[in-house]
């Protein structure tokens, strides 16, 4: 049985950043995705322990709030230098409620000493997307954008990590790239490529 999503799909994220991103993505695609937001879904503590995990938690009370379709993201950077850190953590690597200034400025502290060689990192995202709350085969998309570290920020366009991300196709910052130019590389841009192709897959069938 072909698994083919009706055509309103929750977004549960309350980022307004990845929520922007997700949006502009899937639109061209000519999918539209509603947020949780205008359902008055609540948030849910992230407890997982794995990126895929956390998704998954996500997308779920999504669905169990609004009995519609739910599409979850949950993403972050890992470092090398930092054993990986600060992964499922990224949005509160500086303590719970961090500005995202405050994310950034941690992670240039713990790498002051790190030589640029050695400040490999990239960004991970793992989507998720369930067509109900008991939904047993969730459709699971992933994509990594690798890059390293930069010793202060960049830019001003993006969220979160962007401006310390140096991208090496462009030379600059993830922060110093157009809105297409960053949708087209990005963790999440893979992902949702993804997660377009496979929904266009199933509707062909």
């Amino acid at each position: 049985m072909n698994k083919i999503v009706p055509g309103k799909i929750i977004l549960a994220s309350n980022n307004a950043g990845k929520a922007r991103e997700i949006t502009e993505i899937l639109t061209s695609y000519h999918i539209s995705v509603v947020p949780q937001s205008e359902f008055g879904v609540p948030e849910i503590p992230e407890t997982g322990l794995t990126f895929v995990e956390n998704a998954l938690l996500k997308a779920r009370n999504a669905c169990h709030h609004t009995g519609l379709p739910a599409l979850a993201d949950d993403s972050g950077i890992e470092i090398d230098a930092l054993k990986g850190a600060p992964g499922i953590y990224s949005a509160r690597f500086a303590g719970e409620n961090a500005s995202d200034e405050e994310n950034l400025q941690k992670v240039l502290m713990e790498l002051k000493d790190i030589p640029e060689a050695q400040r490999n990192a990239r960004f991970q995202c793992l989507m998720v997307l369930l067509q109900h709350e008991n939904d047993p085969t969730p459709l699971i998309f992933q994509g990594t954008w690798e890059g390293r570290i930069l010793n202060k920020p960049q830019g001003e366009n993006g969220f979160g990590y962007d401006p310390v991300f140096y991208v090496p196709e462009h030379q600059c910052s993830s922060a110093q790239l157009t809105a297409e130019q960053k949708n087209a590389l990005s963790h999440r841009g893979q992902a949702l490529k993804a997660l377009a192709e496979k929904m266009k897959s199933f509707a062909s069938k």
